[in-house]
């Protein structure tokens, strides 16, 4: 399906607060579980120099999503175009890609619990490197979640976990580029130190 998405992200310092927050908002608990996801290329690295997106992903199934600007971009939201297909094998949808010009170039990792409030889709990530609370859906339902839950609007976050991943790798010097648990097991650093520069700020 060809949609334009809509959202913004928070970072979580408090896992146990912000669940309560959306329990007492009514959020409904769809569960979750692990995300592995898979960043495609081509040897022209054409995709991400254009701020497009290729990637597989395998959770309870397998989706294969196209992601790129549209052609209004907001300073307010992150807002994409996606276009995302279900697959039936994971190592065959990469075998297809890999087929036809396109080379595994990053592997990231979450673990993934979802949430549904009205027609908003909440998602509660959590990442090699941090928590974070991502509102996907219209822009007036996001910020009345956002106020309803009592995030700060001035540090939400309008890039994605990639860019976010390039930031905090450039700014610690870290030498790998696959954002999966077991790169960060034994790497300390306090995330909260460091959310400050992905955040958009005031309007």
């Amino acid at each position: 399906m060809d949609i334009i998405e809509t959202e913004v992200k928070f970072f979580v310092d408090d896992e146990a607060g912000i669940r309560n927050k959306l329990q007492l908002a009514g959020a409904n608990d769809q569960g979750g579980g692990f995300e592995l996801n898979v960043k495609f290329e081509d040897q022209a690295n054409s995709l991400t120099r254009s701020k497009r997106l290729l990637r597989l992903r395998k959770d309870k199934k397998t989706t294969l999503t196209f992601k790129e600007k549209p052609l209004q971009d907001s300073k307010e939201f992150k807002k994409l175009r996606e276009v995302e297909v279900e697959v039936d094998d994971f190592e065959s949808m990469e075998a297809i890609l890999e087929g036809i010009g396109f080379m595994r170039v990053q592997v990231y990792e979450k673990n993934r619990d979802s949430f549904v409030l009205g027609n908003l889709k909440i998602l509660l990530d959590k990442m090699p490197y941090g928590l974070f609370l991502e509102l996907e859906g219209g822009e007036q339902e996001i910020m009345e979640a956002a106020n309803l839950l009592g995030l700060d609007w001035n540090k939400r976050i309008i890039k994605n976990y990639l860019e976010m991943f390039d930031m905090l790798k450039q700014s610690l010097g870290l030498d790998f580029n696959d954002v999966t648990f077991s790169n960060f097991d034994g790497f300390e650093f306090n995330s909260k130190d460091h959310v400050a520069m992905f955040e958009a700020g005031k309007k």
